[in-house]
């Protein structure tokens, strides 16, 4: 069965289980023999346990996938691309002792952060570098056994071959050129290092994993657009910048109205809450900036009722007086 074929019914079988307002992005597959892995991205509403979610997604596409191609499907990498954020539920009062903003859905995230594992980052499949490596080991194992086959056989060593054990033989340590080759194979063997140790995904953030072999991670650009969308909900706040790092996030908000500082409280209450129900397993440090917007013509002038004096000033022009009747003489 080809990879593409296989891919679509993983899509197919992860739309199955996705909530109302999820959806598929992409997927990928490979088959090697009779086992298949496959990956796929999708886009789930907030607010909801990304955890348990992908979960459900993860097991309905191995399984399906399995079921209905015939494969091995020992494992389904499960990506969320996005969140499509819903509008916010009302709010209820909290009870005695209760801190403001500490809702059920927020107690029950950061319960589950504490207590819960780390699933461990997501590797990167690291394509480039591994094609790129395979095609250049396979092109100079392919030359140089064709010239030993060649020379076995009774010929003469390619022109190529001759060259450089002749250069080899007259250029040592010292010279320029073998220090250049030196320093860029040293590079290449640190970046295929690199390559095999480092996970790779910086963009991504780990969630917690609530079963052992299922990983989770979260994109940074959804983060940010979760904590930029929360931060607008807040009255007098007109702009918002967030930068999403590993383990900080920053808030520039720019107040339009009313006291900055009741609107930075507010804001870190929201935030507050808003941080630990997105199941990391590390929940970054917050940090808020305010930043006032200030009128570009200043405040409108206001308007006054005339005094007294203003009023005896004016005056009015006296009416004509009527013209004198003519006497009508008899």
């Amino acid at each position: 069965m080809t990879p593409r074929a296989v891919r679509r019914i993983a899509e197919r079988a992860a739309a199955e289980a996705l909530p109302d307002g999820g959806a598929v992005t992409r997927g990928s597959a490979s088959v090697r023999g009779a086992t298949a892995r496959v990956t796929v991205g999708i886009r789930l509403p907030y607010p909801i346990r990304t955890d348990e979610a992908a979960g459900r997604v993860r097991e309905r596409a191995r399984t399906r996938t399995a079921a209905l191609t015939g494969l091995s499907v020992p494992h389904a990498d499960i990506r969320i691309d996005a969140l499509s954020v819903l509008p916010l539920p009302p709010g209820r009062k909290p009870s005695d002792g209760e801190p403001p903003g500490a809702d059920d859905a927020a107690r029950a995230a950061e319960h589950t952060v504490r207590s819960g594992g780390r699933g461990g980052r997501i590797r990167a499949q690291r394509r480039f570098p591994a094609v790129l490596t395979a095609v250049v080991a396979a092109a100079v194992c392919a030359l140089l056994l064709v010239d030993v086959v060649a020379v076995r056989l009774g010929g003469t060593p390619a022109a190529w071959r001759t060259w450089l054990v002749d250069w080899a033989s007259t250029h040592g340590p010292t010279d320029t050129a073998v220090r250049v080759g030196g320093v860029l194979a040293v590079l290449t063997g640190v970046w295929l290092l690199g390559c095999a140790l480092l996970p790779g995904h910086r963009r991504r953030l780990t969630m917690v994993a609530p079963a052992q072999g299922l990983r989770a991670a979260l994109d940074r650009s959804a983060v940010a657009r979760v904590v930029q969308d929360r931060t607008a909900t807040v009255a007098g706040v007109v702009r918002v910048r967030v930068s999403v790092r590993r383990r900080r996030v920053r808030v520039l908000a720019e107040v339009g109205y009313g006291d900055p500082e009741r609107v930075r409280a507010e804001v870190l209450r929201v935030l507050g809450a808003t941080l630990p129900e997105l199941g990391l397993a590390r929940t970054p440090a917050l940090r808020v900036r305010m930043r006032v917007r200030r009128e570009p013509h200043g405040q409108p002038p206001s308007i006054e009722e005339p005094t007294e004096s203003m009023a005896g000033a004016t005056t009015t022009a006296p009416a004509p007086a009527p013209a004198p009747a003519e006497q009508m003489k008899g």
